[in-house]
């Protein structure tokens, strides 16, 4: 049997991915983050850029990735700063229009979301055709380590709410970490109309409005080490107001 690493770069055929990072004080996570996308798709050898959307944070997070780009090289960190903190689906619109890869992937800069899991997003991919595929972390081994009992409900709590207004046929409606085609992805930003917390859902809803194809991938996510939770009141209420905009229309 050939060695794994061999069998992926055979797979690849020419494919790219480019990873979107929107960053807002993020600082003492990005070196981790970047140096662990670049251990994991250099051991898979799949092709990739990272683009680090930092929303104009005032914590330094831009100089920081400035003197990673310096260490990986411009080929591999491309940095597409904002002025200011635009929104998470404005970030998106802005990194597919820099993004060279025929697919992408979207996920939290704030070490959640292990970089370990995208060779397994990529085979996933591989294995169906799938327009998307979506990390979950209500399948299979996936889990959530590091919330309190508060932040545990909130979650379950959502999703489960989801799955009973909009029957999306995937079970983790409001996470973060996910492979799209290029032209899948925007096509479902152009649509949504969404905004914070809400925004993953729709995502996930509007694709199966469009007849994609999701296919996911159990992941383990741990809560952030450095930094703030940004998830607050009024993150709940606009996921209502959204969850309920979306059943009336949808």
């Amino acid at each position: 049997m050939a060695p794994r690493r061999s069998t992926n770069k055979s797979q690849q055929r020419g494919d790219k991915y480019s990873v979107l990072l929107p960053t807002y004080n993020e600082r003492e996570n990005l070196p981790l983050i970047i140096w662990l996308l670049v251990k994991y798709f250099g051991d898979s050898g799949y092709d990739f850029e990272i683009i680090v959307i930092d929303d104009g944070s005032p914590d330094g997070t831009l100089q920081v990735a400035e003197q990673l780009q310096k260490i990986y090289g411009e080929d591999r960190i491309l940095l597409r700063p904002r002025a200011k903190k635009l929104g998470l689906g404005t970030a998106y619109i802005h990194g597919i229009q820099h993004a060279t890869g025929n697919f992408v992937i979207i996920m939290d800069a704030d070490l959640s979301h292990h970089p370990k899991f995208i060779p397994r997003f990529i085979e996933k991919q591989k294995e169906g055709g799938y327009d998307l595929v979506s990390g979950t972390r209500y399948r299979g081994d996936g889990g959530v380590y590091g919330w309190d009992l508060r932040r545990k409900l909130i979650s379950r709590g959502a999703n489960f709410l989801t799955q009973v207004l909009l029957r999306p046929g995937a079970s983790d409606l409001t996470g973060s970490f996910r492979l799209y085609k290029k032209e899948v992805l925007e096509r479902l930003v152009e649509r949504c109309v969404s905004k914070g917390y809400v925004f993953q859902m729709e995502m996930i809803v509007r694709a199966r409005q469009l007849g994609y194809s999701v296919g996911e991938v159990p992941i383990s996510f741990v809560d952030r080490v450095y930094g703030e939770s940004k998830l607050g009141g009024n993150e709940i209420v606009s996921f209502v107001k959204g969850l309920l905009t979306l059943f009336a229309t949808t």
